[in-house]
């Protein structure tokens, strides 16, 4: 991801401008596959300078003006609400005085159902007539597009001159038309069907309404994305409108069904499991959650990899897409101005005008050090999750280049540790996860100096080679098992004497080129927990560093403690709050039994979900102190939904069961479970193990967990250690 903490610099090109979003608008998002929408609380679409409403398709603003008009004013609003399944925005709004037939305001009822499908949105508006006598308005709809690349709305300087946008117009249909310097001509096209039009302009469509008292009238309308030689045929307004509860029931089968005796986390845990159907976007290569609207409406490796790290136990096929998915797009050569070497896993890739012209690096991006490890880590998980020896057959060959790019191109300078340094000139400077320009810095405050080291890499790298180890010799290889049993190791052993500080009490964030540690206190020692990289006599003294009142905010765990120079909790990566941060530490806690500490980051987290708007985990928050009465600080422009973030509700429940599910075993194994008080009940329904349902219930009694087996498959032991 990237920052927006300041002014745009070179070091930061970047960067999101904060004025990019109206903080004084409450925002309506909706987002199905490739394209999303971002609405005011009316159902429209303004022209505000380059904020980010419009509606979207593949990285491009088609629509950056939707408004609808009554007499040339607006509505005034009643309500409007995303629908639980995420699916529909509905806006209900009522009339201004009419005075052109002396009509009172709240006398007509107007609604709007708006919904998204992959390469289409769907409108339908409905006029109720409840007053006493006939009356007569011009009801409007005015549209407009720009074309304008999401990178150019995120605040990048273009240095081309953009070709115009053309408009042209029939009885029923309005197109919006465009022919990019990518020679990709776009196009959105404004279909109307049933009550058409009394008049279609180049910006506008007019209907001339007339009712008589419990009257009612409908307008249908779709906006059709043509990118390119684009044929997928658009479905009609019906078709849209069944595919919609046809499409959640397939996918929602996905996950296992939780439900608990707290209404308020209920809710919760289905806006979370919403939030993320509706990320997961259908490719050639199975189903890929992305990362998050509205910068990151596409696939990026590490977030994918860690949305299906959240979410295996419960939903394991997500992680055998994300799996398949970045196999097919590994890099395959050495190719600099990508950040691209054999076997390295993606980190992002972008259909937008900027990407295709090279103006920005994107298109396909390997500037990622974390990917390729965490690559192999989840392919180990998963095979233990689900014993799929076929697919880890298939999956081989690039688990093995990944295990090579880790020794030949990772380990720059041969010392055991991998390290980056960007390579392409438009690159990104820092590689982890936090990856702006700023985030990785000495106790005084300094940048760091590449190639550098940072701690949980070499975590993600030592899980991915202790996983990798098993696959081999699953495989046959038992040579190159031992190889890597013994690389492990050996790993493990030199990371805890060189990057453990015993007066920080903290793992350090890095080394830099001349293995200098950046000896500040950072979330990124959490994850070592999360790997086992950690020696079990430092996790507990860890535990207490993360939660002591300069890193712990109340809402969670900071990027950085607020002791450090570089804090501020309004940063990006310097101070804020990160949930899927969090949730990887609190399952990191649990690994080492620290499973006091990890209800606590998980009750941070439950408690400021409450104060979020639909209880949509959003990609941070701001890191301040947590004040009485008041929820977490907003981050200006956090990605909400943000897939790596709805999902932590699911993690955060796994660090809570300490539930381990091994399918080579045949056994679910609940390690002293715990529940907080405020979820006396779970219940777990059909969690698939090989096909075959498993359902049990927690429950509390005298601070004890109980288990009710419901039902499990008759070859498999459910086992609970109290």
């Amino acid at each position: 991801m990237l920052t927006n903490a300041m002014p745009a610099t070179e070091d930061d090109k970047y960067h999101i401008s904060a004025d990019s979003v109206n903080a004084d608008e409450r925002i309506k998002v909706l987002n199905h596959f490739d394209s999303f929408g971002i609405f005011d609380r009316w159902g429209n679409i303004q022209q505000q300078g380059k904020m980010v409403h419009g509606i979207y398709h593949e990285g491009t603003r088609f629509i950056n003006q939707l408004v609808l008009l009554i007499n040339n004013e607006k509505p005034l609003l009643l309500s409007s609400t995303i629908k639980e399944n995420n699916d529909i925005l509905s806006v209900d709004l009522t009339n201004p005085f009419l005075q052109r037939c002396n009509i009172p305001e709240n006398s007509v009822h107007i609604s709007r159902s708006q919904f998204m499908r992959n390469n289409a949105y769907y409108e339908k508006i409905t006029c109720i007539h409840f007053g006493e006598q006939n009356c007569s308005f011009e009801l409007s709809l005015l549209f407009d597009g720009d074309f304008n690349d999401i990178f150019e709305i995120r605040g990048v300087k273009r240095k081309v001159n953009k070709p115009p946008v053309s408009t042209h117009h029939t009885a029923s249909t309005l197109a919006i038309q465009y022919h990019g310097l990518d020679d990709i001509p776009r196009e959105a096209q404004i279909s109307f069907t049933g009550t058409l039009p009394s008049g279609i302009s180049s910006n506008r469509a007019t209907f001339n309404i007339s009712l008589v008292p419990q009257q009612r009238v409908e307008i249908q309308y779709a906006i059709f994305f043509k990118s390119g030689a684009d044929a997928r045929p658009p479905l009609s307004f019906e078709e849209a409108e069944l595919s919609i509860q046809q499409e959640f029931g397939k996918i929602s089968k996905l996950f296992t069904a939780i439900t608990t005796s707290n209404e308020q986390f209920n809710h919760w845990l289905t806006r979370s499991k919403s939030d993320l159907l509706s990320l997961l976007s259908q490719t050639t290569y199975g189903m890929y959650p992305y990362a998050g609207v509205p910068w990151y409406n596409t696939a990026f490796g590490r977030d994918g990899i860690i949305t299906a790290m959240e979410t295996l136990w419960a939903a394991p096929e997500i992680s055998r897409d994300v799996l398949w998915f970045l196999a097919n797009k590994q890099a395959g050569a050495l190719i600099p101005e990508k950040d691209a070497e054999p076997g390295k896993i993606l980190h992002e890739t972008r259909l937008g005008e900027m990407a295709n012209t090279g103006e920005i690096p994107f298109k396909e991006y390997y500037g990622t050090i974390d990917a390729t490890p965490l690559f192999i880590m989840l392919a180990g998980m998963y095979y233990e999750r689900t014993g799929d020896r076929n697919f880890i057959r298939l999956l081989w060959p690039h688990i093995k280049a990944a295990l090579i790019w880790i020794n030949d191109y990772g380990d720059i300078d041969g010392d055991g540790f991998v390290e980056y340094k960007n390579k392409a000139e438009n690159g990104l400077a820092n590689q982890g996860w936090k990856d702006s320009f700023d985030s990785v810095m000495y106790a005084d405050g300094e940048l760091a100096e590449a190639p550098i080291a940072l701690c949980e890499v070499q975590g993600y790298v030592y899980a991915a080679k202790s996983y990798a180890a098993k696959l081999a010799n699953m495989m046959g290889e038992p040579d190159l098992s031992v190889i890597l049993f013994v690389e492990a190791d050996q790993l493990k052993q030199r990371f805890n004497e060189q990057f453990w500080d015993e007066e920080l009490q903290c793992y350090v964030l890095a080394l830099d080129a001349q293995k200098r540690p950046c000896r500040v206190v950072s979330s990124n020692a959490g994850h070592c927990l999360f790997t086992r990289i950690a020696h079990t006599d430092k996790a507990a003294k860890l535990a207490k560093t993360l939660l002591h009142k300069n890193s712990f905010a109340g809402w969670g765990i900071r990027t950085l403690s607020a002791a450090e120079k570089r804090y501020n909790p309004m940063s990006y990566h310097n101070g804020s709050i990160w949930p899927h941060d969090n949730a990887l530490i609190a399952y990191g806690f649990s690994l080492y039994d620290l499973n006091s500490e990890a209800s606590i980051i998980m009750q941070a987290v439950f408690e400021a979900s409450l104060y979020i708007d639909l209880q949509r985990m959003p990609e941070l928050y701001c890191g301040f102190e947590r004040r009485a009465q008041e929820g977490p600080t907003a981050y200006p422009v956090a990605c909400s939904p943000q897939a790596w973030s709805v999902a932590v509700v699911f993690m955060l429940l796994q660090s809570c069961f300490k539930i381990e599910i091994n399918a080579i075993r045949k056994t679910v194994y609940l390690n002293q479970p715990q529940l907080p008080a405020y979820l006396g009940e779970v219940t777990v329904m059909h969690l698939m193990l090989n096909g075959e349902p498993c359902s049990f219930r927690l429950s509390l009694h005298a601070g004890d967990v109980m288990l009710h087996l419901l039902q499990k498959p008759s070859d498999w032991e459910l086992l609970i250690r109290k």
